[in-house]
């Protein structure tokens, strides 16, 4: 049964609370965005954090009188239905209780979740549609988000879809910033990526590579891509490197849940098809039965980088609904 679709007044502020930068806006229940606003810095202390979140609301919730409710995706692990942020990524702060903090702040209810979780949650509503998909991110880190059956599944606390941690290469010689040999982060992330075109053009100090980024040593994944772009072989080859491991991933998570759709976003896969040409083939090698099953459609995400903020505020208007719905399109993945 196809859930319906939300077509109401209603209004959410939705905040993406990156490791950097905050982004926010209003949009309502059918996803579409009121208003945007420029993303500012993200400070690296609780109280600091908190300031730059209210006002941010604040001056939203005055423009836009209709707001019942903030939702905020955040980096990081947190603590579901609490909205308890446990740690995140260049922050000093640890078991932020954004939720309620942001709640007493503004005297809006709030919900408080990861960002990967809330971009698949838009993608799903309003890009990409499938019952049964998995959103994969890859741009500094690796991470996901998962539908099951409609709906999002977040595991037992909050932090099931930890994609970026799912082990790949436990042999290999790439330690992950969380302290383990093996993820797929260290390999398949943008700072891999650059890694890659960094080692490609010091062996190639003349090559495109190194031309485009000012030596060697100052490349960076968006150096390879847009050398890829450009058609140079070197940088293309370390898109394939970086699929390769992707797909292996894509695959184990495909054995595990047998969804029907992946959606890769993110920077990186702003490569389009240089990148998920070799993610397609590493992940026909390694996906269980692959020639006794229908496999999944992996295709690129379609709402960008507002992706996280638009979840947020829509996962934070469809919390209370049996049956959140979702705006159908046709297309690979696109049924239901």
């Amino acid at each position: 049964m196809r859930p319906r679709i939300h077509d109401d007044d209603r209004l959410a502020i939705g905040l993406d609370i990156g490791g950097t930068k905050i982004a926010a806006g209003v949009a309502d229940a059918g996803g579409r965005v009121v208003e945007r606003v420029p993303a500012v810095p993200c400070p690296s202390d609780q109280a600091a954090i908190l300031k730059a979140v209210s006002v941010l609301v604040e001056e939203l919730h005055a423009r836009n009188p209709g707001t019942v409710a903030v939702g905020v995706g955040a980096a990081g692990l947190v603590h579901w239905p609490e909205g308890r942020i446990r740690t995140a990524p260049n922050t000093a702060y640890r078991d932020l209780p954004l939720r309620r903090l942001l709640q007493e702040a503004t005297g809006l209810p709030a919900l408080v979740d990861n960002d990967a979780n809330a971009a698949c949650w838009a993608e799903y509503r309003k890009g990409n549609s499938a019952s049964y998909m998995a959103f994969i991110t890859v741009g500094t880190g690796v991470g996901g988000g998962l539908v099951l059956a409609d709906r999002l599944f977040r595991g037992r606390t909050g932090i099931a879809m930890e994609f970026g941690h799912t082990i790949v290469d436990p042999h290999g010689a790439e330690r992950c910033g969380c302290g383990v040999v093996g993820c797929l982060e260290p390999l398949a992330s943008g700072r891999a990526l650059g890694r890659y075109g960094g080692a490609a053009a010091a062996a190639e100090p003349g090559g495109t590579l190194a031309t485009l980024a000012g030596g060697p040593g100052r490349v960076t994944g968006e150096t390879v891509s847009a050398a890829a772009r450009a058609g140079d072989p070197a940088a293309r080859a370390q898109l394939e490197r970086l699929g390769h491991w992707l797909g292996i991933g894509i695959a184990t998570l495909v054995n595990l849940f047998d969804v029907e759709l992946v959606v890769v976003g993110g920077g990186v896969a702003e490569a389009g098809e240089l990148l998920l040409a070799p993610t397609r083939a590493s992940f026909a090698r390694y996906v269980t039965a692959a020639a006794h099953r229908e496999l999944p459609a992996i295709e690129p995400a379609r709402l960008g980088p507002e992706a996280g903020w638009i979840g947020a505020a829509l996962l934070a208007l469809d919390q209370d609904e049996p049956a959140p719905g979702r705006e159908h399109r046709e297309g690979p993945g696109g049924g239901a």
